[in-house]
């Protein structure tokens, strides 16, 4: 239809006619393509992902927290200390902080009902540990990327109770008026920070593959650094692991299965513009109340 009503138009034609209407009209004509200004300009405004740029300095990540209660396991002290002694520029919760224990998709026979903690006891508990990295690291930006399990939060108020949409308190980030929440955070030009992407044993690669920049996920709990090298540069694809207890109850529904996952966090370096080979904190098998990080034993 529009060939035959305006005949073939040169890609030169096309640009030349759209800055004749932009000056016309006195309006800014954005494309629509994936990469293209309009596209970037709503991804910043519904806050989906955050872009930040950090030249030198360190940004300490924790995911899958699932708090049950005040009482931190040790990945969970550690990851605090840790903020206490490094500063960090930023602070990123990776997704997971909230469980969800009974809002959860898993049958209520795993466990006894009464042992699992209820939506205000957990919200209580993900705030006391957030208010203790606030006052470790002050000056630290504090954002949260959406989990899978934070969302289940809105997701089962907005499948029984929509009529209450937009009442305060009804939005998990509503508890967490401190902490910036979103998808996805883009660091500099070649990091991506989020909660999940490809899955399997190989994710980490695959996320580095898929992704063309480094990436450092979540989700899997299995805690590693997997470097991807081509003609053009070396990325990592990052697994920081879970910050709960891996033997824990609340991880009854394993059924006592060998599951590889690691209980640990990354702490990320950046030197003039560019993620340094990303450092893992992880709980130490074999001494109680420990965790392995550069070459040390630490009490937490």
């Amino acid at each position: 239809m529009m060939m035959e009503k305006f005949g073939y138009l040169s890609d030169t034609a096309v640009h030349n006619r759209k800055l004749a209407i932009e000056k016309r009209e006195g309006i800014k004509l954005l494309g629509t393509s994936a990469h293209s200004e309009r596209n970037a300009q709503m991804k910043r405004k519904n806050a989906r992902r955050l872009e930040i740029t950090i030249d030198r300095g360190t940004i300490l990540v924790g995911s899958d927290i699932h708090i049950w209660g005040k009482d931190l396991t040790t990945a969970q002290r550690a990851f605090v200390a840790l903020a206490k002694k490094l500063q960090p520029d930023v602070i990123v919760l990776n997704g997971d902080v909230f469980d969800g224990a009974k809002v959860s998709r898993h049958p209520p026979g795993i466990w006894e009902q009464e042992e699992r903690p209820d939506v205000r006891t957990e919200v209580e508990a993900c705030q006391h540990f957030c208010d203790m990295l606030k006052k470790a690291c002050p000056n630290a930006r504090l954002i949260w990327v959406w989990g899978n399990h934070d969302m289940r939060y809105e997701y089962i108020l907005a499948a029984v109770a929509p009529q209450y949409k937009g009442v305060k308190g009804f939005h998990l980030a509503d508890h967490f008026p401190e902490w910036e929440f979103c998808m996805a955070v883009f660091v500099n030009s070649d990091l991506v920070i989020k909660h999940r992407f490809k899955n399997g044993r190989h994710a980490p690669e695959n996320n580095a593959l898929w992704a063309g920049r480094s990436m450092v996920t979540g989700h899997l709990h299995s805690q590693k650094v997997q470097p991807v090298t081509d003609y053009n540069e070396t990325r990592y694809g990052v697994d920081s692991g879970t910050m709960a207890d891996p033997d824990s109850k609340q991880f009854d529904y394993t059924e006592e299965n060998p599951t590889g996952w690691r209980s640990g966090f990354a702490v990320l370096s950046f030197a003039e513009g560019h993620l340094l080979m990303p450092e893992l904190v992880k709980t130490c098998d074999w001494k109680e109340g420990h965790v392995e990080f550069r070459g040390e034993l630490i009490a937490a």
